[in-house]
């Protein structure tokens, strides 16, 4: 990766073995993004893994320590990108201590059903207005989410 930014994010759920929930964080800044939905995640710092990046940042965002599982496999071979400059890199977590709280970067955070949308709608008018489908998710995580969506409708956690 030439040059690009390597942010990595965390698909929080229920269970790693039979994942029915999905921790969204939603975004109180910059602009741009507020009242948008994201995986909570960050960048990395210098010499920091991917998973090292995680476990740093779910302690800081939400004051939770995880379970890493499998990557949800990016459809390109750096990551799935953000935008021109970064990537980033998801990961399937499990909460091992401490209850969710937005902490940093985040107003709210919220479970929601997974496998219940069709994963082909936009934001708002997708899914069936009870699952992850039905918010209004940052533009660049929303094909992540179809992605895991599928994984865990298929069992293709592993």
């Amino acid at each position: 990766m030439t040059g690009l930014i390597s942010v990595a994010g965390a698909a929080v759920v229920d269970s790693l073995e039979n994942p029915q929930q999905l921790l969204v964080a939603r975004r109180s800044a910059p602009p741009q993004f507020a009242g948008m939905w994201e995986f909570p995640g960050g960048k990395l710092e210098a010499g920091e893994s991917f998973e090292g990046a995680l476990h740093r940042e779910l302690l800081e965002e939400l004051g939770i320590t995880v379970r890493l599982g499998a990557e949800v496999e990016p459809a390109e071979p750096d990551g799935w990108p953000l935008n021109e400059r970064a990537v980033m890199r998801v990961w399937f977590a499990e909460v091992l201590d401490g209850e969710p709280r937005p902490l940093q970067d985040h107003d709210e955070l919220r479970w929601v059903p997974l496998g219940n949308g069709d994963g082909h709608g936009h934001g708002n008018d997708a899914g069936n207005g009870n699952d992850a489908f039905a918010l209004p998710w940052i533009p660049a995580d929303l094909p992540i989410v179809r992605a895991l969506v599928e994984r865990v409708t298929t069992g293709l956690l592993g």
